[in-house]
């Protein structure tokens, strides 16, 4: 076989392989994303996981240890299946500014799901699996809002992560038990700013983003070490990893220019990447039925998010701006994220659960928008796990994400508001075999 006709099929099965995971870790997410916790993380992964408002680095021991501490999958003795799902209501993720404007986003309800399975390896201490997480995103739609330019249009971002994870977790004695993992990273975004304005006294373009996206890899270590009994230590750490969104298009309003909408082929977006983190957790059971558990979690958000760039080339009027880009500050900060949990053995086959998180609205609120409204701070969470037969296991339960408003100054909108108030309810379903 020629080698020209041999490297393009190499060349189209992997384009194939590449198309098979970006669909398989797009379907984790909702087409309308709302969904900004701890920055733009969930603040767990899994019923269990963020029934326990993600103090979870010291339990992990389910599948979604994939994504909060490998080392966790040891715990899983036989094999395991998880599958998710969470349903968020916005209560009140509202603009309001100088204008006039206090629009609440039409984009009231997110849906997302996932799952893992996990097997231990005959012969060998170690436990390896794979699961679909949604890793979290932002957004909004804010539909007939007043402009500084007399116009009424629509302003909205939908942007979402996910990722499919291989791991494995092994155990090097009774005691200290060590895992890895692999985040293969999906991200994607649309973007409307005010696409049907246009002004020339005082130059403006709206846009309208689409299909701008990235796949990338990162990974997470781990450690769970169990002092005695009653006490385990849990460690992580988790690699940055960047975001970079291309191969989308961007249509411009050059109207006011005489030169009417303006396709650009080739759409960017720069400036994105899931942050760096090292967390430590501890669990602790003051008697059989009690189960207490605390993570602090240092997330390096200053090095992930620092501006946000779009770029568009190739316009399809030559009369256009050979180059539409809009830089837009964001240097956000690091963040202590301090979760805190409480699990109790109500019977042999009920639990039940009490969570709080924290962790400070990473965003300065100079640079604050209601295209990122990444600034809720405070979680509680309620829930229930159920054994409803030797194999099956139903957990359900509640989050809250209390209120929270931040104001800021904006050239767009003079002064300005973004308020965000959440509901979620999560609900898994295991088997054990």
């Amino acid at each position: 076989m020629p080698p020209s006709i041999e490297i393009a099929r190499r060349d189209k099965s992997n384009t194939r392989q590449i198309a098979v995971i970006a669909t398989l870790i797009g379907a984790a997410l909702a087409s309308s994303p709302a969904l900004a916790t701890n920055g733009i993380n969930l603040i767990g992964f899994g019923a269990e996981s963020t029934l326990m408002a993600g103090a979870d680095v010291a339990v992990a021991r389910d599948t979604g240890a994939l994504n909060t501490n490998p080392a966790g999958l040891t715990q899983i003795h036989g094999q395991a299946f998880d599958a998710f799902g969470s349903a968020l209501r916005t209560f009140d993720l509202v603009h309001k500014d100088a204008l006039g404007n206090e629009v609440h986003a039409t984009n009231r309800y997110t849906f997302l799901g996932g799952g893992g399975y996990a097997k231990t390896l005959a012969d060998q201490p170690c436990v390896a699996g794979v699961g679909l997480f949604a890793q979290g995103g932002a957004g909004g739609i804010f539909q007939n809002v007043r402009t500084a330019f007399g116009s009424r249009d629509e302003l909205s971002s939908l942007f979402g992560i996910a990722k499919v994870i291989p791991g494995v977790g092994c155990r090097i004695n009774d005691a200290l038990s060590l895992g890895a993992s692999i985040g293969i990273v999906y991200a994607g975004i649309d973007q409307k700013m005010f696409p049907a304005t246009s002004n020339a006294v005082a130059p403006f373009a709206g846009f309208y983003l689409k299909g701008a996206s990235a796949l990338k890899a990162g990974f997470k270590l781990g450690a769970q070490y169990r002092v005695n009994s009653a006490l385990t230590l849990g460690a992580t750490y988790t690699e940055k990893t960047e975001l970079p969104l291309t191969g989308g298009t961007l249509v411009a309003n050059y109207s006011a220019l005489g030169l009417g909408q303006v396709k650009y082929a080739d759409a960017s977006v720069d400036g994105f990447a899931l942050p760096r983190e090292i967390a430590l957790g501890l669990a602790l059971r003051p008697a059989d039925r009690w189960l207490l558990s605390f993570k602090l979690d240092w997330v390096n958000w200053a090095d992930a998010i620092k501006s946000a760039t779009i770029r568009a080339t190739r316009p399809s009027n030559g009369a256009a701006p050979a180059v539409y880009e809009l830089a837009t500050p964001a240097d956000w900060n690091d963040q202590w994220v301090i979760a805190s949990a409480l699990a109790y053995d109500w019977d042999r086959r009920t639990t039940l659960y009490l969570g709080h998180n924290y962790g400070k609205n990473p965003i300065p609120a100079q640079n604050s928008s209601p295209l990122l409204a990444g600034i809720l701070e405070h979680h509680l969470t309620l829930g229930m796990a159920r054994q409803v037969t030797p194999e099956w296991k139903l957990t359900g339960g509640l989050e809250y994400m209390l209120p929270v408003k931040v104001d800021y100054a904006n050239p767009l909108f003079g002064n300005a508001e973004v308020r965000n108030e959440a509901l979620t309810y999560h609900v898994m379903l295991s088997r054990r075999w």
